[in-house]
């Protein structure tokens, strides 16, 4: 490219509007490609915590449910008195593993679907 190419002008001057944005901390991108605009973070909202949580507690109950499903409601309750009587976290988990009507409800609906698979 010389002085005298007719293009070099327009080209020129693109080249400092570009050098010129770039200071001031424009980004060009070319149309399809990844760049800046393309890597974006996700923002943390309560209501996406909500509803991790909420999946987890579901997760949870069922498996509990499969469980008390699995060794009946007698061996299961035996289990947990025996947890119960334990130290430190032991009573806690009691708690958490006793058998509530979400996991009778659970247990239940899988009696139905499974009715050959209980021991």
């Amino acid at each position: 490219m010389t002085l005298a190419d007719p293009n070099y002008k327009t080209f020129s001057g693109r080249l400092r509007r570009i050098e010129k944005a770039h200071r001031k901390g424009y980004g060009f991108e070319a149309q399809g490609t990844m760049g800046r605009s393309s890597s974006w973070r996700r923002e943390r909202t309560f209501g996406k915590t909500i509803r991790v949580v909420l999946v987890l507690l579901m997760i949870g109950w069922i498996m509990k449910g499969a469980i008390y499903f699995y060794v009946g409601d007698e061996v299961y309750e035996q289990r947990v008195a025996g947890l119960a009587t334990g130290s430190d976290f032991d009573p806690i988990a009691a708690k958490i593993m006793s058998a509530d009507p979400v996991t009778k409800l659970v247990a239940s609906f899988l009696g139905e679907v499974f009715p050959a698979q209980r021991q």
